[in-house]
């Protein structure tokens, strides 16, 4: 381990932006509002930017004479093709994108914005100019041309069906994953369990235990609204459930119904009670007074309002907490997309659920990944319709495609956390029925971010450390991203995480150059001892699933995981 100084790798992240950008989403009046701020400046200041104009012509001078140093970053797969340095034409192609980017990037940094307004611009001028890149074209991508030569045209036969296909059954979504490897029930969601009670709007699954003693106090895994609750038993080798009950713990599950339009008024309050009730059950199930809990991303959010709402009812059956990829005060310097976010933003995405009732699945992956859209759409047209391949099989990317719905006034109450910040403001946003209070929270609380993360970016997440009242609190901070920083099993000899043996104070920058310490592997073991050591003691494992009241049903995943 070392110690102090962390250094962090953020290279390399697959992973989206925004916070809650996607669910918020991005106004066309916002989107028009920043180019017309740029617009302004332009006109506003014109030596200035005639300054950076005359720069790059410079460079194009010497694009143009073989004299430019220009050179793409080396993780760039756009130009890995040997052609983009030894090809002349596409080598002054590629330099000449280089240098618009450059220019704009140094004009940008040179005109009088505020920290918003650069943010805004930054964010508006990187997707335009990634979608600008010659390698997003059939003439401007060498690799796509030799592709081409080779197979006799046949690549761009296949990269006109793939381009079709998409159009036509996949949302006019560029497809990121090869479906057809890959069955929920079969070769994901395989570990053994059972539905033992089921709502219009939840079922809740019950893992077989497979050690001969488990501990005392059971555990519910809280997952998101948005996408299916099998990630938490994704494949056997990243499966967080089969680890835990492995681990000798007793495994629980909400899986939500995926909701339409005719569930349009489930809101966060009518969540948190589903929660209730499923805590009722696994006490009575179990025997347990006290149920622990797990909740990850936007079930982080509802699994936080939960404790506030029994903290005030003075309801003490929650024990030991995790809150894992969990932003709770989103802000706009979160990240460039974050800046994006207005109040009219807000209030449009708000009224667009509301006419529908619900927000679609489909509008919540197209945001995600424009968001992003070098890794997420244009890696993509370039892999499948330009060189007509399919799109890799990968099981984190099928269960990211399985979205959901959320209802609306589901969204409007996640709109309400970026609009009210209900658990920054202790005691003075109404929220499911009370008044929300994280300081008054004194459970002990595992808080779990990203390195890499750009959905929910880790300093957000850390943030969190300092909204909650418990006096015991643990930060882990995972080499990964969003979904890769959850499942992070044993075995992975590049794994590391850092962690502070002290409750985290005030200033990110302490923790990281003082308190945190780098430890290899995987955060999972040091997790399960410390739940285990807030589980209570050990006890014979149950011969079955379910009670007499609570019966085993369906075989997990359960039917909400197919709809």
């Amino acid at each position: 381990m070392t110690k102090p100084g962390i250094r962090l790798d953020t290279g390399g992240a697959t992973d989206s932006a925004g916070g809650l950008n996607p669910i918020v989403g991005v106004a066309r009046e916002d989107l028009i509002g920043a180019v017309g701020a740029l617009l302004r400046e332009t006109a506003g200041r014109p030596v200035k930017t005639l300054k950076h104009v005359a720069a790059f012509n410079g460079e194009v001078v010497k694009i143009l004479t073989g004299k430019s140093e220009l050179a793409a970053e080396p993780k760039d797969k756009r130009f890995a093709d040997p052609a983009w340095r030894y090809n002349p034409l596409y080598k002054a192609g590629m330099q000449y994108y280089l240098a618009v980017q450059k220019g704009v990037a140094g004009w940008i940094d040179d005109v009088e914005f505020d920290e918003l307004e650069r943010a805004r611009a930054n964010f508006v001028t990187g997707m335009i100019l990634d979608s600008l890149s010659p390698s997003n074209t059939l003439i401007g991508n060498p690799s796509a041309i030799k592709r081409a030569y080779d197979t006799g045209g046949g690549s761009l036969l296949k990269g006109l069906k793939n381009a079709y296909d998409d159009l036509t059954k996949n949302d006019g979504i560029v497809s990121q994953v090869d479906k057809r490897p890959f069955k929920v029930g079969e070769n994901l969601a395989t570990s053994p369990g059972a539905v033992i009670h089921r709502t219009e709007m939840m079922e809740l699954i019950q893992y077989q235990p497979t050690t001969p003693e488990v501990r005392e106090i059971p555990l519910l895994i809280i997952p998101p609204q948005i996408n299916k609750a099998y990630v938490n038993d994704l494949s056997p080798d990243k499966s967080m459930v089969r680890f835990l009950v492995a681990s000798g713990f007793q495994v629980f599950l909400v899986s939500w119904r995926n909701p339409t339009k005719d569930h349009a008024e489930w809101g966060l309050g009518d969540y948190v009670d589903s929660l209730i009730e499923a805590t009722d059950i696994i006490a009575k199930v179990t025997g347990s007074k006290k149920v622990n809990l797990t909740g990850a991303c936007s079930g982080g959010i509802t699994t936080a309002t939960l404790l506030s709402k029994l903290q005030a009812q003075g309801d003490d059956r929650i024990g030991a907490v995790s809150l894992m990829v969990c932003v709770l005060d989103p802000d706009a310097s979160d990240s460039e997309a974050g800046a994006l976010v207005s109040k009219h933003g807000i209030e449009m995405a708000r009224q667009r659920s509301a006419k529908k009732g619900i927000l679609e699945g489909s509008n919540l992956s197209r945001t995600f990944a424009w968001l992003r859209p070098n890794d997420l759409v244009w890696n993509y047209v370039i892999n499948n319709y330009l060189h007509g391949d399919d799109p890799p099989p990968f099981d984190v990317l099928f269960w990211n495609n399985d979205s959901t719905n959320l209802t609306a006034a589901l969204h409007s109450d996640y709109l309400g956390v970026y609009e009210d910040q209900p658990f920054r403001n202790h005691g003075q946003v109404d929220m499911a029925g009370h008044r929300v209070d994280l300081s008054a929270v004194k459970n002990d609380v595992f808080v779990v971010a990203g390195v890499t993360d750009h959905i929910t970016p880790w300093k957000a997440c850390y943030r969190l450390t300092q909204l909650i009242g418990s006096p015991k609190v643990d930060f882990v901070l995972s080499q990964a991203g969003h979904i890769q920083a959850l499942l992070n099993p044993p075995g992975n000899p590049k794994a590391k995480y850092f962690h502070s043996a002290e409750r985290p104070g005030p200033s990110i920058d302490a923790w990281m150059n003082g308190q945190a310490e780098e430890k290899a592997g995987s955060w999972w073991p040091f997790w399960a001892e410390w739940m285990g050591e807030r589980a209570g003691g050990m006890k014979p494992a149950p011969k079955s699933l379910g009670s007499k009241k609570h019966k085993a049903m369906e075989a997990a995943p359960g039917l909400y995981a197919f709809e």
